[in-house]
């Protein structure tokens, strides 16, 4: 190799140079995607972020002891002239394909070991442990980058179009106060206040709120937020949001910019229309029909409440599950009973337990009677009342010979409402993806509103806020709040994207009063409720106005937006779904002199395997 020198500055990227360009003496920079050797005359990609170019290395003018060490991936300064590419050679695939570079000089900048993974375009995918060990090379891949300028260019839009809202961009602090009331909190000791910590922000709530009361009006911040919280394919324990406040706004107000925003992201990223305004959807309508509060609703198959047919079969479990105040609710597939085996139905059921069902009742209409796991239960009145309670029908209603509803199959949980609820839209999911009823070329967008405030825990025998507890209630339900507390309704909405929740809002709380009284319907006792969030109740006695806003998921709109399987696709340098960082080994051990200074020690639980 030559003596180390000073490199030449790239005078052009590796895909800027076109026919216009054609005789100019350039210099490029960037890395070896291949290299040729036709009949001695060497052809090598030269890539950058910005595409790749084709320079032809003849060996007659050029140090043959160079030339024979290069290797993919090595950074390479190159000086030549632009040529035009004969027009049976051009390459269509690139934007520099019709011209290439006739190298006049060859400058190694830094040479690079055999990469764990081919780097270059691949049909081969590498696994995904070995991306992240070495996810510096991943990301140099040109597949994965164009996720991050995607990603990029979301953020970019992002500010242009609030900046022209007049919304402000303010940080707020990294190092606060624990308020586990929602997720776990990553904790900070504090090296200057023994036994004291600070918590890493799970959102900017508090103090977004706080801003409304300085008077700022509008407030956003694409914004680091941290949860200590179990793992899934579109969570991470450090995650980005667009976190967003308004003063003096109703919901629309809010839910009106969000509308606005996304018309905007998905013309300028897609090319694709957004019609506005966006569907909304009470909560109770969500769970009813669609058993989730994030409904996915490119594929028409709902859920039906068929209690009270159900009581009308032989059933015991049906029977004892309504009267004990619960319910049976079900799904009918049209036409789809042969395609489901009883494997296929097996894998239903497990679908369900998973979340909390005891267990699922399934029938198959066949010759206008039934068979199945529960079908000699049902009786005649019974099997009657069901197929009308799920629009099957009964007899030859079309005249045709054919028998209404037949080679229908019927999918049935018995069990409290919220069991029945959501496990049945868990299974219509399953369902969902096995008939093929999934449109993935479709983005169907929409507003869940009318939430409940509160949530009541039979294991801890006390209210939570289902939102968080600073949400405003309903006008009219705040005089609930002491009596009938799960009566009361949430001036909350989330905006939902293909059944993923995008991201989540409300109207907040900004009289003192109302505050105090939804801490004490959580069980916050008016001495903790001042231990912990002090600061606020102070500051709504000081003209807070009416205020609202929302946060939305940045990873997970991108992640939609771009099809990708995991949310882990789209952050650069993600954590595993155990949590932890392959490359740096993170978390790790540290010194104890490191543990004394913050007067800690560590206490590490034995093995039990």
């Amino acid at each position: 190799m030559s003596e180390p020198r000073d490199f030449q500055r790239r005078t052009h990227t590796c895909g800027a140079l076109r026919t216009s360009d054609v005789d100019s003496s350039v210099v490029l920079n960037g890395w070896v995607e291949s290299i040729r050797d036709q009949g001695g005359i060497r052809f090598l990609d030269l890539r950058d972020r910005y595409g790749i170019t084709q320079v032809v290395l003849d060996p007659k003018g050029l140090e043959k002891d160079v030339l024979d060490k290069l290797r993919n991936e090595f950074v390479l300064g190159i000086s030549g002239v632009v040529r035009a590419r004969p027009a049976e050679l051009h390459n269509k695939k690139l934007a520099t394909g019709e011209i290439e570079v006739e190298a006049t000089d060859v400058q190694v900048l830094n040479r690079c070991e055999v990469p764990p993974f081919e780097i270059a375009a691949s049909k081969k995918e590498p696994g995904e442990d070995i991306r992240l060990k070495h996810r510096y090379l991943d990301l140099r891949r040109s597949r994965v980058q164009r996720a991050f300028l995607f990603r990029s260019r979301v953020t970019q839009i992002m500010r242009s179009f609030l900046d022209e809202d007049d919304f402000l961009d303010i940080e707020t602090p990294f190092l606060t106060r624990s308020t586990p009331e929602g997720a776990r909190d990553f904790l900070v000791p504090s090296r200057v206040h023994p036994g004291h910590f600070f918590a890493l922000p799970q959102s900017p709530q508090l103090f977004k709120q706080l801003f409304m009361v300085s008077g700022f009006d509008k407030y956003y911040q694409i914004v680091r937020c941290m949860r200590d919280e179990d793992l899934r394919a579109d969570r991470q324990p450090e995650f980005t949001q667009l976190d967003m406040e308004m003063s003096f706004v109703h919901e629309t107000d809010v839910q009106d910019v969000i509308d606005r925003l996304l018309v905007r992201l998905f013309k300028e990223l897609l090319d694709h229309d957004v019609e506005l305004p966006l569907p909304r959807m009470p909560y109770a309508e969500a769970m009813a029909k669609y058993g989730s509060d994030r409904p996915d609703t490119r594929f028409d198959l709902f859920i039906t409440d068929v209690s009270e047919a159900a009581k009308k079969t032989d059933f015991q479990v049906f029977q004892n599950a309504v009267e004990a105040g619960g319910a049976v609710r079900g799904l009918r597939l049209e036409g789809a009973a042969g395609q489901f085996s009883r494997k296929d139905i097996d894998a239903c059921e497990k679908v369900v337990k998973e979340y909390g069902a005891k267990g699922l009742a399934w029938v198959k209409l066949e010759d206008g009677g039934a068979k199945g796991s529960v079908a000699k239960f049902l009786g005649d009145a019974g099997l009657a009342a069901l197929k009308d309670a799920f629009g099957a029908g009964d007899g030859d209603l079309a005249g045709d010979g054919d028998l209404a509803g037949d080679g229908d199959l019927l999918l049935m949980v018995a069990d409290t409402e919220k069991v029945a609820a959501i496990s049945l839209g868990e299974l219509r999911l399953h369902c969902g993806r096995k008939l093929d009823l999934i449109d993935d070329s479709k983005f169907n967008l929409l507003w869940v509103t009318d939430f409940p405030l509160l949530e009541y825990s039979e294991e801890d025998g006390r209210y939570y806020a289902c939102h968080h507890p600073f949400t405003s209630p309903v006008f009219e339900d705040i005089q609930y709040l002491e009596s009938d507390p799960g009566r009361v309704r949430a001036r909350a909405y989330d905006v939902i994207l293909n059944g993923i929740e995008l991201g989540g809002g409300s109207i907040r709380i900004h009289d003192r009063d109302v505050q105090e009284k939804v801490f004490r319907a959580i069980d916050m006792s008016d001495q903790e409720a001042g231990g912990k969030f002090g600061f606020l109740l102070e500051a709504l006695q000081y003209g807070a106005p009416p205020h609202g806003g929302i946060a939305l998921g940045l990873d997970r709109l991108v992640m939609l937006l771009l099809g990708a399987p995991s949310i882990r696709d789209v952050i650069p340098f993600p954590k595993t779904a155990r949590g932890n960082c392959m490359m740096t080994e993170a978390p790790s051990t540290v010194a104890e002199a490191q543990l004394a200074e913050l007067s800690l020690r560590t206490e590490i639980p034995e093995d039990d395997s």
